[in-house]
């Protein structure tokens, strides 16, 4: 089934934001500069996004579904989870070592719209609480559900806070040990307690 003309004016409008989005923050970018950069009408614009939040929401659900593919693919290896997880820390690295990496659009999104409850702020958590499960899930197979979500959880905050010194500029020390501690971390949860 080909993609209908309007679908893809959809998607042309929320790739073209997220180019935008991820280089100049979302506020700093107007609708008026992604409706130019698009080549779209503003009629076009309106009816598919009536307001900028939810423009900004679906760019970040685009974000996010791009990631769960390369999770999907990656739960159906037939690899150890430690090395599923360090391949989570090697694509990680390979972004942070991308021209294109300026940090983590998501992180932006809730720098910028910091409020429990606004959809901004709701599409990030869906996505670093998906995160954090399906490394759950990997875990849950060497080790007990509780012991996997506390160690999911804090593999979670080692990617973010790599993310965050590679956007400083220290992306190898930071990828480096990330994932060095992280499987310290799932060995030493692996003992029996």
């Amino acid at each position: 089934m080909t993609p209908s003309p309007v679908s893809d004016k959809r998607q042309h409008v929320v790739e073209t934001a997220y180019a935008l989005f991820r280089r100049a923050g979302f506020h700093a970018t107007g609708i008026d500069r992604i409706i130019a950069k698009a080549g779209v009408a503003k009629m076009t614009m309106y009816r598919h996004f009536p307001s900028k939040d939810e423009l900004i929401v679906a760019v970040l659900d685009y974000r996010a579904r791009r990631f769960d593919d390369q999770l999907d693919r990656l739960a159906r290896k037939d690899i150890t989870p430690e090395q599923k997880i360090s391949e989570i820390f090697d694509w990680h690295g390979r972004w942070f070592r991308s021209p294109d990496f300026h940090g983590c659009l998501f992180a932006h999104a809730l720098a910028e719209f910091g409020e429990p409850g606004h959809p901004v702020f709701e599409a990030v958590a869906r996505q670093k609480n998906g995160l954090r499960q399906r490394m759950r899930s990997i875990l849950s197979e060497v080790m007990p559900r509780g012991r996997a979500e506390n160690v999911a959880a804090t593999l979670l905050m080692l990617v973010e806070g790599a993310t965050l010194m590679a956007q400083m500029g220290q992306a190898d020390i930071a990828l480096r040990e990330a994932r060095k501690t992280a499987l310290d971390i799932i060995a030493a949860s692996r003992r029996p307690q």
